[in-house]
């Protein structure tokens, strides 16, 4: 139903993978993956189903006479005349395909029929054991895969769910407000001589040493024992003041003049964004290259008219208020729905095919590692990643992103929720606006790759989720 943030994720993962730089796996995210796949998938034991298929073998020499012989007419091989090579040069020199194209004729025939004789549906590409085929002989294997389990959600409409209160608050349009009117901002030089006050923006050079907590006394004086390599800074901008200013560098800075050098030391709280310097201690040595002031423009009907079409500053006004509001709303219903989901997990427990497991997998880290290369990660970063450890980080996502589709499936089915071709299209038509392909040209493409039919199933669970929300809420 809903996704996280894979991007987010693999951050997290990927740096983790990268602090251990001995896994030299040639990997890039245009590979799909393929590399690290095992030749025989592990199946859920649950939705396991073994099937026994024979073929007599007088079907099985038809089948290879038949192959050999459309071998022998299109077959070119110096020496010989189109259509007239000998029967026995095909079949030692083609052995390999023609062997194959038997098996997939004759293997997928006979698979078929035993499923349908069985009325098995099979959720996973079969996996054939104990293969046995040779001209002449009868065809023997086995064949295991997975179904689709049975899933009962009686009672999915006793679920609880609150709504939350999605109402804007001054404090939240403040904000909003400030971001729009800060990204239209100015910064000009302070000339006169005054000290740094809070508004000010302190234009800085610094040097940071990370403190180690080990040290050794040399006759050069106190030394850190495994020293870091210092951390630097040209022309940086800090706000006097600023929310997101730590305080020692309010402190330190508030009063001080241009040309003025500082000496000061910051501990980072434990939960510091930059995983470098969390929970460390820092001695800066800081110079004062000059002082800024942010201008911000009049908040007229001329500034209304660059931020788009609007006639005055209050019905720009309105229409931010509308916006925030919508994405509020948006944001708190779509928390909401999440935590209705993680309920319908939590009472319906179900074993999952893990070939949509696998393939959800598949799927968080291609959207993710696209993210990072887009963001700027390089390719042989990338090489460097540890994929199985990749994978393992995504499974517990993946496994419950598979049971919410199989669940808002079940329900749909009781619902009656439906798609509308309407619907279909509004999508496929932004989807062509985005990608900037040519509306029949994206609808033939999906259709071909299977990817129409994984829209429409998107969208109907997304429907079902919103359909459920709005019965459940109170």
């Amino acid at each position: 139903m809903t996704e996280t943030n894979e991007t987010a994720d693999l951050q997290t993962e990927v740096a983790n993978t990268q602090e251990h730089e001995h896994h030299d796996h040639d990997h890039t995210h245009e590979h799909d993956h393929e590399h690290t796949h095992q030749h025989a998938p592990a199946l859920n034991p649950e939705l396991t189903r073994e099937i026994e298929v024979e073929a007599g073998a007088d079907e099985v020499s038809k089948s290879f006479k038949t192959v050999v012989k459309r071998y022998q007419k299109l077959a070119r091989i110096p020496g010989f005349r189109a259509g007239k090579v000998p029967e026995s040069l095909v079949r030692s020199k083609f052995a390999k395909e023609v062997r194959q194209e038997v098996l997939e004729s004759l293997v997928s025939a006979r698979f078929r029929q035993a499923i349908d004789e069985q009325k098995l549906r099979p959720v996973s590409e079969p996996q054939l054991l104990d293969l046995q085929l040779f001209d002449g002989q009868p065809l023997k294997f086995k064949a295991a895969f997975e179904v689709a389990p049975e899933i009962n959600v009686a009672g999915y409409d006793s679920v609880s769910v609150t709504k939350p209160d999605a109402a804007l608050t001054d404090e939240e349009y403040d904000a909003e407000l400030a971001r729009v009117l800060d990204s239209h901002a100015t910064i000009e030089s302070v000339e006169e001589d005054r000290p740094l006050v809070d508004g000010d923006w302190a234009e800085i050079q610094f040097r940071g040493e990370v403190k180690d907590l080990a040290q050794t006394v040399t006759e050069d004086g106190v030394q850190s024992a495994s020293p870091s390599e210092p951390i630097t800074g040209e022309d940086v901008l800090i706000e006097i003041g600023g929310k997101n200013t730590l305080a020692a560098f309010n402190e330190a800075l508030r009063g001080a003049k241009a040309g003025q050098e500082l000496k000061f030391e910051v501990d980072y709280p434990a939960d510091f964004g930059e995983r470098r310097l969390a929970g460390q201690t820092v001695s800066y040595d800081v110079t004062v290259k000059g002082i800024k002031h942010k201008s911000f423009p009049e908040r007229d009907t001329e500034f209304a008219k660059q931020l788009g079409n609007y006639e005055s500053w209050d019905e720009f006004e309105t229409k931010l208020r509308e916006h925030a509001s919508d994405r509020k709303k948006a944001a708190l219903e779509s928390a909401a729905k999440d935590k209705m989901l993680g309920e319908f997990i939590e009472k319906f427990q179900f074993p999952v095919p893990e070939a949509f497991v696998q393939q959800q997998i598949e799927a968080r880290l291609d959207r993710g590692l696209r993210a990072l290369a887009q963001q700027g990660m390089k390719v042989e970063d990338m090489r460097k990643l540890d994929f199985q450890q990749l994978r393992a980080s995504q499974r517990d996502l993946a496994v419950n992103e598979v049971k919410v589709s199989m669940i808002l499936d079940r329900i749909a089915e009781v619902e009656g929720v439906t798609l509308s071709e309407e619907d279909l299209e509004r999508e496929l038509l932004m989807l062509s606006i985005q990608s900037r392909e040519p509306l029949e040209t994206l609808r033939e493409r999906l259709s071909n790759d299977g990817g129409l039919d994984r829209i429409r199933e998107q969208m109907r669970r997304e429907k079902t989720g919103s359909v459920l929300y709005e019965k459940l809420a109170s």
